[in-house]
């Protein structure tokens, strides 16, 4: 691979994804340096990828490439590329009607990721999606709103793939039918609570006719009520909220999390939320 004709890929703040194009074809090249991948993360993205294809709109793995320490490259993921417009972009700028059609895409995209079983909660360690088992509770921190909210996810023992990252900057939208055209970035994605990503989806992006829309579609396919599926997503979303607050002052989203959990826990109510509109990193 030519690494001197790959170009960033906009959007991918990581600083790790790059566009590549020969002979008129494009393909997005994630490359994983330095300590804070494992040295099986590109493979457990790839079996991600190839798992789910057909269900969701993922791309397909085109090339999986080792690490290789004696000529220090890094490992490698090459997909092809989607089409689409950023959700975090395409999402400020609709109506009430806009907001509503992709709402209800959304809602069908979370409601599916909902349904993939997986036998144990913990992290996949390798390419074949072995899991390691890992269920951590809320911290203490949270106080008597984290023991209630605790209380009521562990009710609910079944286990799902989660991506763990599915806000907008990570969904590609045809800005004509707004429809999902790739749902991108797989790196925290693991086994866990079936509410994980309804939560990171209605975090921040809270306008009424778009939260209506995902919560009503999603409680249809997954068969609870709207409200209901709401209270469990805010309390499972209480874990990635702490661990963003714990980040504060390194970057807007954090300062966002910090925000809302501390009016959160300041009105003992997962629902509670300072007006401000979201911040776009």
């Amino acid at each position: 691979m030519d690494f001197a004709s790959l170009q960033p890929l906009e959007g991918g703040w990581s600083g790790e994804t790059f566009l590549a194009e020969a002979g008129g074809d494009r393909t997005v090249v994630r490359v994983f340096a330095g300590l804070r991948h494992a040295p099986e993360a590109a493979e457990i993205q790839a079996a991600l990828l190839r798992l789910v294809r057909g269900l969701l709109p993922v791309p397909r793995v085109l090339e999986v490439r080792r690490a290789d320490p004696a000529s220090g490259l890094p490992a490698l993921l090459v997909t092809e590329f989607l089409p689409g417009v950023r959700g975090d972009l395409l999402l400020p700028t609709l109506d009430d009607d806009g907001l509503s059609r992709l709402g209800a895409a959304v809602g069908r995209l979370v409601a599916t990721l909902g349904g993939m079983p997986v036998l144990e909660r913990g992290v996949f360690v390798d390419g074949d999606l072995r899991v390691r088992v890992y269920d951590p509770d809320l911290p203490d921190s949270l106080g008597a709103i984290g023991v209630a909210a605790q209380d009521l996810l562990d009710q609910e023992t079944r286990t799902c793939l989660v991506h763990s990252d599915l806000n907008p900057k990570n969904l590609l939208i045809d800005p004509d039918t707004l429809e999902i055209t790739g749902l991108v970035d797989w790196e925290f994605a693991h086994a866990g609570h079936p509410f994980t990503d309804l939560g990171n989806v209605l975090r921040f992006d809270r306008e009424p006719a778009y939260v209506e829309a995902v919560l009503t579609t999603y409680a249809g396919l997954r068969g609870t009520s709207p409200e209901q599926a709401l209270h469990l997503a805010r309390c499972a979303d209480l874990y990635a909220l702490a661990e963003l607050a714990s980040r504060a002052g390194q970057n807007p989203v954090a300062d966002r999390a910090a925000e809302i959990l501390e009016a959160i826990t300041a009105a003992g109510d997962v629902h509670v939320s300072p007006s401000r509109r979201t911040p776009r990193p």
